[in-house]
């Protein structure tokens, strides 16, 4: 059975889950998906002062990952269609100057509010795939990004080689959802969601093909961690 991705469920999860959201992040991660956003924004440097995007935005971490990369300097806009996840990002931009040229705004990836032809950067962070319609969101990400700019997808993916998949496997998909809804009890059972969206997402040649029909030339990516999350580029033409 497919996993339920509809607007309404996803909002209400992520809005149910936002308190305990980065700690669990970090603590299930073990503060690799620190890592993960550094090595982005060193591997997609900013170019000008055009605005970046981070689209599907969370708490921030990955707006603010470039706006330290970019000392502030550079606009960046943050959406997500969660509030209660952007008010944490808001009041966490509050705790760096370099950090308050971030702005927050609610608005759904599958309807971004922005003309056409914008952003040098439009990004996303393990959040492309709670899109309901992935190839409309990337069509979107595609739309607002200016000519000769990149998007760029940070997501989770399984490890290729053996032992390493069979033991992250066992961990992602027996192991996380337990301690996940144990620490952070919900309805909807966020931490099992997480695995079950995962295995549904295309990754690697796949995504890539995703990323050309949406209109993105140049399209390449970067295993991370053994394969346990990869970083897709493509250029808007």
């Amino acid at each position: 059975m497919a996993v339920d991705k509809t607007d309404h469920r996803v909002r209400r999860m992520f809005g149910a889950i936002a308190p305990a959201y980065d700690r669990m992040n970090h603590l299930l991660s073990l503060s690799v998906d620190r890592y993960w956003r550094w090595r982005t924004v060193r591997l997609v440097r900013p170019e000008g002062q055009a605005p970046i995007l981070d689209v599907c935005t969370g708490t921030g971490d990955l707006a603010f990952a470039f706006a330290r990369c970019t000392r502030g300097e550079v606009p960046i806009m943050a959406t997500d269609f969660c509030p209660e996840m952007l008010a944490i990002g808001r009041s966490k931009s509050q705790r760096s100057a370099v950090c308050r040229n971030v702005t927050f705004l609610e608005a759904d990836t599958q309807a971004l509010p922005f003309a056409a032809g914008i952003f040098q950067i439009v990004c996303v962070a393990f959040g492309l795939r709670n899109v309901a319609d992935t190839d409309l969101g990337l069509r979107e990400m595609t739309r607002v990004c200016a000519p000769q700019g990149r998007v760029v997808i940070l997501e989770f993916s399984m490890p290729r080689w053996q032992p390493m998949r069979t033991l992250y496997g066992w961990y992602f998909r027996r192991l996380l959802p337990r301690i996940g809804q144990l620490l952070v009890r919900n309805e909807d059972d966020a931490y099992r969601y997480l695995p079950e969206s995962v295995r549904e997402f295309p990754e690697r040649a796949e995504l890539v093909q995703r990323m050309e029909a949406a209109g993105l030339r140049d399209v390449h990516y970067h295993s991370l961690t053994g394969g346990i999350a990869t970083l897709y580029v493509g250029v808007k033409l």
